[in-house]
C-alpha cells in the first residue's frame, strides 16, 4: 500500500506512555503468540538494556475515540500481560495506561485483565494468554532476582523501548486491506515507507506564503512533489544493473530500495539487530528541530552521488569490484564514508589503495593452493578482479563489467565457484550416474584426438552399456582418458595457473572434466546466451596463449604461462609482485630481469 497521503500520524512513543482503548476488529484472529515469540521480546528488552530501542510499528485508526488495532495486536497483548505481570507477581505498583478490547469476543479483554489459570481451558484466546503468562513467569524465574529483574523491565519499557505509532486518518476505508498487507501477506511496514510517511505528514516544509491559504497550497505541493521525486528514486534503483553495482543484497534484505539509500545516511551498521534504527535515526533528526527540506536534500544528493558513481566508467569498475569481493572494510557504507570530503581524484587513488589492499597477500599467488579454504577465498577475489579489470580496460571504455549478471548467480540460486580448468581425477564422482555421464562427455573429444582411438573408445562403450559399472573398472578406463587428454608435464594443478571462475557446482561430471570437454561445455553455453565471466570465456577459447603453440584440446604449461603473464599484466597496477606458474617460470623471468 502506498503512503499517499498527509492525514497519517507518525511519532515514537515510549511503551509506558501508551494511552487509550484498543478495539480488535472481528477481520483479526485473536491473540496467537508462542514461547518463542514472547521469550525473544523479553530477551530483546532485557538484553538492550539503558539504550534506546524500537519495536515494530503499531498501526491504528481512530474511531470515536477509541483506536482501531490494525497491526500490532501480539506485541501490544504480549506487552499488556508483561504488564499485567510485573504489578501482581512482583508487587510493583504500577497501572495499564491502555487496556485491549475485542469486537466480537468480550470476555477475552477481561480475562487479559485478571488471567486465571483455571478457566484458562475455556476457550481458544485463553488458553494462549494464559500460555503467554506462563512463559513470562518462567522467564522470571531464571533470572536470578526475579523482582529485581522485573523492576528492570518496567524501568526500560518506560525509559527506553518505543513503539512506532502510525495512525492512518479516522476516514481511511483502507483498514481491511492495510491488514491485509501487513499481517495475510507477511510484508511489514519499512523503514523508508515510515520515512516517507514522516515527510507527507510533517506540518512544515520550509515554504513561503503570504497568506495562511497560499502557504497551505505551497505546502500540499511540496509534500506531492517529495512524494513523486521519492517514487522515481525507488523506480530507479529497480534498474538491476544500477542496484547490483550497489549491493550484493536482494528482495529478501530490501523490501523497498530507497532504505538502501536511507541506511547510508543513517550509518546504519552492517550487523545492527534494530530492524528500525533508520525510521529511529529520522525521527530524531525531525524531534531535534531539523529542516525536513534539509534532510530531504541530503536524501537526493546521496542518490544523485550513487548514480554518478554508476555512470563514472572508471568509479563503476572500481567501487563495483569492491563490493563484489566482500572483501572486509569495502561495504557500500564504508566506501560512502570513505569518499566525504574529497575530490573524485582524490577518492579514485584511495579506491586504487583498497583494491591493492584487497589482493596483497604475503608470499606469491603461485604458491597458494585450491585445497585449502583461505587461499581459495584470495584466488577468488584476484580472479574477480582480473575479469572486471579486464572489461574495464577494452580500448575506447565501451564495455562494463555485469556486475548485475555476476550477482544473478552469487544471490540465487547459482553460485559462481573457483573450477580447476583442467582436472587429472575423477575423485568427486560416486555414483554409476556420474561415472557414465563423465564417460558419455568424453567420448567426442577422445574420438578426436586419440590416433588409435578404437580399443579406449570401446572400452568406454562397454562401461556405458555396463548395467553393473563397478567404481574400479570406471577408476582405470577414466585414467586412460585423462592420460590422453592431458598435455604432457603438467604441473601444479590446484595453483592459480589452472583455476578460473566458473559455475561447475551443480555437474560433478563437468567439474571433473578434462579442458577439452570443458571447452566444449563453454561453447555451447555461450551459444545459449548464458553468462560466463568475461576471462573464463578467454581461457577456454585460447585467447591468451600465442598462436604459433596453441592447440585446442589441451591445456599445458604453455596456455598456463600465457594465462598467467596475462593475470600480470592486466593487474600490474594493485599486484605487489609478479605471479609465476612454477620455480621454472620464475628463474627464466628474474634472468631476464637482470
Amino acid at each position: 500500500m502506498e503512503i499517499i497521503n498527509s492525514g497519517i500520524k507518525l511519532d515514537t512513543i515510549l511503551v509506558g506512555n501508551i494511552s487509550g482503548k484498543f478495539t480488535i476488529p472481528s477481520y483479526q484472529r485473536g491473540y496467537r503468540w508462542g514461547v518463542d515469540e514472547v521469550t525473544r521480546l523479553l530477551d530483546d528488552i532485557y538484553t538492550n538494556e539503558h539504550k534506546n530501542y524500537c519495536l515494530q510499528p503499531i498501526v491504528v485508526k481512530e474511531n470515536n475515540g477509541e483506536y482501531e488495532l490494525i497491526d500490532g495486536q501480539q506485541r501490544l497483548t504480549t506487552l499488556f500481560i508483561l504488564l499485567q505481570y510485573i504489578k501482581k507477581e512482583a508487587n510493583i505498583p504500577i497501572s495499564s495506561k491502555y487496556e485491549i478490547i475485542y469486537d466480537i469476543r468480550d470476555h477475552s479483554g477481561e480475562y487479559l485483565k485478571d488471567i486465571r489459570e483455571d478457566i484458562a481451558e475455556d476457550n481458544i484466546d485463553f488458553f494462549h494468554m494464559f500460555q503467554a503468562y506462563k512463559t513470562i513467569d518462567d522467564w522470571f524465574k531464571e533470572r536470578e532476582d526475579k523482582v529485581v529483574a522485573a523492576f528492570d523491565i518496567y524501568t526500560f519499557l518506560s525509559k527506553y523501548v518505543k513503539i512506532i505509532w502510525y495512525e492512518i486518518p479516522s476516514d481511511s476505508k483502507d483498514a481491511i486491506d492495510l491488514f491485509t498487507r501487513l499481517n495475510i501477506g507477511k510484508i511489514p511496514l519499512t523503514s523508508a515507507e515510515l520515512v516517507k510517511a514522516m515527510f507527507l505528514t510533517e506540518t512544515n516544509l520550509d515554504v513561503n506564503g503570504k497568506n495562511i491559504e497560499l502557504k497551505q497550497k505551497l505546502h500540499e505541493a511540496k509534500q506531492n512533489e517529495i512524494a513523486t521525486q521519492w517514487d522515481i528514486i525507488e523506480k530507479e534503483l529497480h534498474n538491476e544493473s544500477l542496484w547490483n553495482f550497489l549491493t550484493n543484497s536482494g528482495s529478501e534484505k530490501y523490501k523497498t530500495r530507497i532504505d538502501l539509500v536511507l541506511d547510508l545516511i543513517s550509518e546504519k551498521p552492517d550487523n545492527c539487530r534494530e530492524k528500525y534504527y533508520t525510521f529511529f535515526y529520522f525521527d530524531s533528526l525531525r524531534k531535534k528541530g531539523k529542516e525536513l527540506s534539509e534532510v530531504w536534500r541530503e536524501i537526493q544528493h546521496t542518490f544523485l552521488l550513487l548514480k554518478d558513481w554508476y555512470e563514472d566508467h572508471d568509479l563503476y569498475h572500481k567501487i563495483g569490484y569492491l563490493i563484489a569481493s566482500e572483501y572486509k572494510g569495502a561495504t557500500l557504507g564504508d566506501i560512502f564514508k570513505l569518499s566525504k570530503g574529497k575530490t573524485k581524484t582524490q577518492f579514485k587513488d584511495e579506491l586504487d589503495a583498497l583494491i591493492r589492499e584487497s589482493v596483497k597477500i604475503d608470499g606469491n599467488y603461485a604458491d597458494l593452493e585450491y585445497t585449502k579454504a583461505q587461499d581459495r577465498e584470495r584466488i577468488t577475489r584476484l580472479l574477480l578482479l582480473f575479469n572486471v579489470e579486464s572489461v574495464y580496460k577494452i580500448d575506447g571504455k565501451t564495455q562494463r563489467f555485469p556486475f548485475h549478471q555476476y550477482k544473478s548467480f552469487t544471490s540465487g540460486k547459482v553460485v559462481w565457484s573457483l573450477e580447476h580448468i583442467h582436472a587429472q581425477n575423477s575423485e568427486g564422482l560416486k555414483t554409476q550416474e556420474q561415472w557414465k555421464l563423465w564417460l558419455e562427455k568424453h567420448m567426442a573429444s577422445v574420438s578426436a584426438i586419440t590416433k588409435d582411438k578404437s580399443e579406449l573408445l570401446k572400452e568406454m562403450q562397454d562401461a556405458l552399456d555396463n548395467p553393473k559399472l563397478i567404481r574400479d573398472e570406471f577408476n582405470e578406463i577414466s585414467q586412460k582418458v585423462y592420460d590422453v587428454l592431458s598435455a604432457k608435464g603438467d604441473v601444479s594443478i590446484h595453483s592459480i595457473a589452472n583455476l578460473a571462475l566458473l559455475n561447475t557446482a551443480d555437474n560433478a561430471a563437468l567439474n571433473n572434466a578434462t579442458f577439452d570437454v570443458k571447452r566444449n561445455e563453454i561453447i555451447r553455453m555461450d551459444k545459449a546466451g548464458q553468462y560466463i565471466p568475461f576471462c573464463t570465456k578467454m581461457v577456454f577459447l585460447k585467447y591468451y596463449t600465442p598462436s604459433e603453440k596453441n592447440q585446442l584440446h589441451f591445456w599445458g604449461i604453455e596456455d598456463r604461462i600465457a594465462y598467467v603473464e596475462n593475470i600480470n599484466s592486466v593487474l600490474k597496477e594493485y599486484l605487489d609482485e609478479k605471479i609465476y606458474t612454477d620455480d621454472k617460470s620464475k628463474n627464466i623471468e628474474q634472468q631476464g630481469d637482470e
